[in-house]
Formats: C-alpha cells, structure tokens, sequence
C-alpha cells in the first residue's frame, strides 16, 4: 500500500501539495510536524504535515519528502483549527497564515550551493570572464554560495552564470537544509576533577604560587563556589577574580579547571515575586471582576469599559490569578510594544518566573524559546504578554485571554496577508480553547459596545479613578483667535506656553502629542510651489532634521535636504507643518533648560528603545516628552500633570468614515495619562474650530453621547456595525491597465452581489511603491451570510485570473477594513 502527505507551504497557493512517503514515515509523521518538501526545479520548503492518506495525487506525479524535521508536533491541533478559520474568514491562504504565524527559525529555507565539478578537465580558454572568476575563486575553495558568486562577479542575478556552468559541467549545484535557530549555551567552568579535595587543592595553590593570577583565579573560583551551591559562568569568575580569559584559558588547557556548557533560555527574569494577596481591589473593581465572571459563567466575551486610570489592570490580574489557580495558561494582548514594558514589570511583581513576553522587537532565538516554553506548557510560560503575533503561540491549555484597549486599531495588520484582526481573532481562539475572554477599554469601539448593547458581550464598567482622583481638566484653545492676534509662539499658544511653565516650576513632567513624526511634512518654494514628491509614491517626502534628510513616510525612499528648488532653482524654500522634531526643537528654545525626550517611530528602532525612553520620564530624567500615537496607549506615569495637543483638527478631517470615533478614542486616551495621582491633571487641546461635537464630548468625556451619534450616522450611511465590509485593493505599474481591470471587477461584483458595491475610486495616496492603487468598498448587510458573499468574490477572481491582459494585476483583500 502506497502512503501519501498533504502538505501545507508557507507560500500563498490556496492547495494543498502532496507527497509520497513510506509506511514508516506514515507512522511516525502526526498533524502539525514539519517536513522538508522539494518544490519545483530545485527548491526546498519547510512544510507543515497536514494529513496521512493512501490517495495518490491525479494531477502530478508525487515527489517523495526531503526529510522529517521534528520529533514531536510543533503546531497543534488548535492552532491549525485557529489558522483555518483566519485563512477562510479573511480570504487569504492557508500558506500565508503559516509562514506568519510560525518563527522564521522554524521555515527552514534551502541554500544552494555551488560545488566544483572535480571529475571533468577544463579548458580556461573556452570561458567568458565572469566563468573564469568563478572557476578561479574554486582554484582557493571548496564550496561557494549563490550571494557569494554574486559579490565575486558584482552581478546581483547571476542564475544564469550558473546555469551555464553547470551546463558545461564545470560545477554542480547541491541544495542544502541551514537551520536557523542556535540554543544558547552558556560557558561554566568548575575545579578539575582530581582537586576536589583539601589535600589536593593545598597541593594545587602551592604549585600556583609562582603564578599569582593564576593562583588568584583557583581562589576566587572556590570562594564562589563556597558560596553559591550554583554553576560558575566563566565571565562571573572572570569579573570576581579581576583576570583575563586567557588566564582562565590557560587553568582549563592544564585540566585545572573544566569548562562545561549549560543551554539557557535568552530571555530571563532575575527576581522574587511578591505575593499575589498583595492586590487589593476597591468596591468598583470588585463589582466589575464580579460581573466579569457572570458573564464568563453565561460564556459570553465580557467587556470592561473603565474610565481611564480606573485599574482595569488590577482586574485583569485577578482574573490571571483565578486562571493559573485551575492550571491554565492565560494570554494578555497589547496593542502596542512599547505597553509591553510597564506592564512585564507590573505582572512579574505578582507573578514572577511565570511571565514570557513575545512581540516582534525580540530576536529570532528568543521567539522560538518563547513558542518551545509554550507548547511544553512550561512554568515560564504560564502567562504571556504580547503583541498580536502572539495569538500563534501553540497553547495546549489556555484559560484566559485579555484584550486590552480593544479598541485599537493597531490590532489590525494590514500588510502583509493574513490581515486579521487581533481582537477577533482572540476571541475565536479562546472559543476553541473553551477559554475565558475579556476585552478592556476606556473607550471602548462602536462594534464592541454595539454587541455589548444587544447583549452578545457581558459588559462591566468602572466610572470612577483609582483612589477617586479627578478626572483631568480638559479645556479647548482656540489657535485661530490666538494666530490673528498673533499671540502664538511658534506652535504654542499662550494658554499652553504659560501652563508648560507653571507645570515645571511645579517639579511635574508634560508630554504633548503631536500625531506627525518629522520635522516638517512639507518643503515648498514660495517663488515657483514646487513641493518635493517621492518618486514611487503619491506623497510629499517629510523633513527630518536630525539626519538632514526629506523621507517618504510610505517606501522609504529618502534624499538629503535641497539648498534650492529643484525646479526653478530659487533658495526661498519654507517648511509646512510640524511634527515632533520640530516641537522638541521649540522646546528647546522656549524652555532652555528642560530636558525635552521624543518617543515616535524614529527613537523607537530598537529592541530596548521603548524600555529606556518609558523608564528615564518614569525615573524623571525628562521633563517633557514630546509623542505621537505612542504616548497615549495605556502608560503609567505618576508625575505627569499637563497633557498638550498640539493640533486636534488633523485627525478630525481625516477622510474615513472612523475619524470621529478614532479622535475621541485618542483624545480620551492622552487627556488620561494626566493627573494620575491625587492633584487633579490639566489637558490643553489646541484647535481651529473649539465648537466641533467630538472636542465637546472629549471635554465633557461623554462617551454615551459619542456611541449613540456615532451609531445613528452609521445606521444612515450603512457603515459598520450595520453592515460588514470588504476592502478590494488592486495594484498594477500600469495606470490605464488598473482602470480597466478595476472597473471590470467592480461591474462583474455589481451583477453578482447587487447595489452594495462603492468604486473603483483612487485612496487619499493612490501610488505606493511604484503600483497604482484602486479600491472596491462590498458593503454585506448582517442578515446576508459572509461566507456565500465571499465564495461569489472568489469566482469572480477566477474568471478574472483567467483574462491574460489582466495577470499582472494584483488583488488584496482586507476583511472587516478598518
């Protein structure tokens, strides 16, 4: 009987791929295992084994599996169950959601190898030049790499180079399997053997006695090991002993001291937890986790809308405490890594050891710890904070997950596929896992109160502070009477200048948030109004001061500042808004001895940046800091007592149908990181127009009011969560080509689906990278089913895949768009 595997290749081909295998290999193989697979002429994939079978394929003729890559499942049944759903609900590929999901150390990739043909002669005369580089960088090694051959010729494609060799037989191609992943192993060194005893070691030191260093280390080796019954690393012994590693070098090549190597996690904690009655919650928390467990007793998703500083986190810690008290694991979500920081330090008071921490800023190795401690079910790993790749993790025995600021939309990922929603996709896997699942917010999103309303969600509030402290004062400027009178200073208004100068003399800190990175976002001629456009998008490129450059915000394309303008040549060059370069450089002016931080995209790059910026404004090192989104998400500081806007009208004229709701969301947020303790927090809104509804409802914080216009204007406009909707992006480098493509999808939709459909239009940017983009809006009313709307999508995408003008245009799919 012949055996078969279906596969699943992290490449977005929406099959399966087949494989045949031995009736051994069908025993040992489980769901879940990775397996090398050859894919087409010469390449090699790490594949997910998907399915054991005895049919083979109809349409090819099945290859047999390069080798069995693991001993144990490492994905579990759950996590392809979950991953389906993702693949299914947000119209991607099985393939994409792997290759998301899974660390890069797990996708094995193939390298090829080029390797010199020793049996064959070679005439040196029948070689073009870039052979003969080739055959004589084999004259010096055995073996060279394809990047390798490409630096020796300086040719980036140098496929056909080879290709000829290999035709003449010159050289040989082998594609080998490279492991990315390396365990950390520490070094140890403890005494040899054949000096454990006093005799020997008396012995030892008197023979060391005309080596003092030497001497000195045996010394401090043993005094160490006196007092710690622990392995000695050797950079400890080195530092304890103050010599160098050659000494200690010289003591193991003499077998005086033996060096041994222990694997350890990358990623560790050193530290006690305190004890976890250590929390106390007052009555409105205790209401809340009460009415929480309610709803987690009716199994519904519970939301809690507390006020901002009102302790949802102490909730949430309750709640943890209730889940690794069954032995469950619990997941804690975060829309932000730089949330991350405050909160590891906050969990691994209470909850020590037990606390593993996963987003995107930690290495490859330190990921793939993290996923082994999981699935192991390990102490470490019983409870995980993350961003929200950490959804993929295989838990085998989850209780609980937390979704904070659940109205966030940095949950959503939009590029690249699958574009889910972390939210919802939570709450999916809790559902699988038969797990608890709370959603928190201070200001919660339309679609989650919507449900909460209609009773699908529990729904628990806290109305007031923790410690009843204030609400902040919130209180509008109007720059536009301030800008005719000429009373600004710079982007200040007097109002802010003079309350940034009371809130210092006070010894209390200030951030401002300014929701634009770059010094100015526009450079224009004031002769000719030529403005600087990148090449391969439809967007100026912002001044960044600091390194003198113009950027582009969307593909990275940057060029260094122009003296002139490069279309008329005149200097008059004037800068147009402002982002938080430049506000930090007004501060700097204005209040000369402040220490003014700045915590945007451009100070955060990398992995500790976060955690150094969030901890010198803790430890008051800073006395302003100046921020974009980054500030307003759920940090913790004592000491701040005014908040700045410096231009809420930016985001209240965004073209999307979500801007009201996302600037109430936003303000509300960093009005609440003031006043966080006893003395009551001030806020200070810069605007043009201090009448508009959503600014009033910030000042007043009526969130209820917000919801019920919000809802009545979407009721009106059919806009979520009246309806669902479907965003189709199609891409193509040329301009005529996409109208065409765009304009027959959109009528083949509307014949299929009927009057739902907005488009093709252009969006706000409509080139990025160089493809032009249009959009197609399917609005899906409720009562329609989803899935029968997206089977009639998919079919018009094969008849559309079908037209061979049309094949260089790409589509994207963005469920449930935000």
């Amino acid at each position: 009987m012949h055996y078969f595997l279906d596969v699943v290749l992290p490449i977005p081909l929406e099959r399966l791929f087949t494989y045949k295998i031995s009736e051994q290999e069908a025993d040992f193989l489980e769901v879940g295992m990775r397996v090398a697979v050859p894919f087409g002429k010469s390449k090699i994939y790490t594949a997910l084994a998907y399915n054991i079978h005895n049919n083979p394929p109809l349409a090819y003729e099945a290859k047999e599996i390069y080798q069995i890559l693991d001993e144990k499942p490492l994905v579990n049944k759950i996590q392809v169950r979950h991953w389906e759903w993702i693949a299914r609900y947000y119209m991607c590929t099985l393939g994409e959601v792997v290759r998301s999901a899974l660390p890069s150390a797990f996708l094995l990739e193939s390298e090829t190898l080029v390797l010199p043909n020793k049996d064959v002669t070679v005439d040196e005369l029948d070689l073009k030049d870039d052979e003969f580089l080739v055959y004589e960088a084999f004259q010096h090694q055995t073996v060279l790499k394809i990047g390798e051959i490409s630096g020796i010729v300086d040719k980036k494609n140098v496929l056909p180079l080879v290709n000829r060799l290999v035709q003449k037989g010159i050289v040989i191609q082998k594609e080998e399997l490279y492991e990315q992943y390396r365990p950390k192993l520490v070094r140890y060194v403890k005494l040899g053997k054949e000096f454990q005893t006093d005799a020997k070691l008396e012995e030892l030191l008197l023979d060391l006695s005309r080596a003092p260093k030497q001497s000195q280390v045996v010394l401090a080796l043993f005094q160490m090991q006196a007092v710690t019954k622990k392995p000695i690393p050797i950079a400890d012994l080195e530092k304890e002993s103050g010599s160098s590693r050659a000494i200690i070098k010289a003591l193991i090549d003499k077998s005086i001291l033996e060096e041994y190597h222990i694997r350890t996690d990358r990623v560790q904690f050193d530290g006690e937890s305190n004890s976890i009655n250590g929390i106390t919650l007052n009555s409105y928390q205790t209401e809340a986790l009460t009415t929480i467990n309610k709803s987690f007793t009716e199994n519904k998703v519970a939301l809690l809308h507390g006020v901002t500083s009102s302790g949802k986190t102490e909730v949430y810690i309750k709640l943890i405490e209730q889940s690794l008290e069954l032995g469950k694991q619990a997941l804690y979500l975060l829309p932000e890594i730089a949330l991350t920081s405050q909160l590891i330090g906050r969990l691994r008071s209470y909850f020590g050891n037990k606390v593993s921490v996963y987003h995107s800023k930690y290495s490859i190795h330190e990921r793939v710890e993290v996923w082994n401690n999981v699935k192991d079910n390990s102490d470490k790993a019983q409870i995980v904070i993350g961003a929200r790749s950490s959804l993929f993790l295989p838990f085998s025995n989850l209780g609980l997950v937390v979704v904070d600021e659940e109205h966030e939309s940095s949950f959503k990922q939009f590029d690249p596929a699958p574009r889910y929603h972390a939210r919802d996709a939570a709450i999916v896997l809790a559902t699988y896992h038969n797990a608890h699942c709370v959603l928190g917010s201070a200001t919660p999103s339309i679609e989650s109160m919507d449900n909460a309303k209609k009773g699908k969600y529990g729904y628990a509030s806290i109305n007031y502070r923790y410690g009843d402290v204030l609400m902040p004062d919130i209180t509008l400027v109007d720059i536009k009477e301030a800008t005719r009178k000429k009373r600004m200073k710079g982007h200040f208004s007097e109002t802010l200048f003079n309350a940034i100068g009371e809130t210092l003399e006070g010894g209390e800190q200030v951030i401002l948030f300014q929701n634009r990175r770059g010094f100015a976002p526009i450079i224009e001629c004031t002769t000719c109004g030529n403005v600087n456009q990148c090449p391969n998008c439809d967007v100026s490129l912002t001044y960044h001061q600091h390194r003198n450059q113009l950027r582009c915000h969307y593909c990275g394309y940057h060029m260094a500042l122009q003296h002139a303008c490069l279309a008329c040549g005149s200097p008059t060059l004037d800068k147009k808004g402002f982002g938080t370069e430049q506000i930090q450089e007004e501060l700097k002016q204005l209040f000369p001895d402040t220490n003014v931080g700045r915590m945007d995209l451009d100070t955060t790059r990398g992995k500790y940046a976060y955690e150094k910026i969030i901890t010198a404004f803790e430890q008051q090192e800073m006395d302003i800091l100046v921020g974009t989104q980054m500030v307003t998400k759920g940090l913790d500081f004592r000491n701040v007592n005014l908040v700045g806007i410096m231009n809420a009208d930016s985001l209240l004229n965004f073209p999307d149908y979500r801007a009201h709701e996302r600037s109430f969301q936003l303000l509300t947020q960093v009005a609440g990181r003031a006043g966080r303790t006893k003395k009551r927090g001030k806020v200070l809104v810069q605007t043009y127009n201090p009448y508009h509804q959503i600014l009033q409802q910030v000042t007043t914080n009526s969130y209820n009011k917000m919801f019920e216009e919000q809802q009545y204007e979407r009721e009106k406009f059919k806009y979520p969560p009246i309806v669902r909707i479907i965003k189709l992006t199609l891409k193509d480098k040329d301009y005529n080509k996409l109208n065409e493509a765009a304009q027959w999808f959109a009528s083949s939709l509307q014949n299929v689906l009927g009057q739902q459909i907005l488009g093709p239009e252009y969006p706000p940017v409509a080139r990025i990278r160089r493809d032009y983009l249009k959009n197609i809006l399917i609005k899906t009313p409720k009562s329609q089913s989803i899935a029968q709307t997206k089977n009639s999508i998919k079919g018009i995408e094969k008849s559309f895949n079908a037209i061979s003008k049309y094949k260089s245009v790409r589509l994207v799919y963005n469920v449930d768009h935000i």
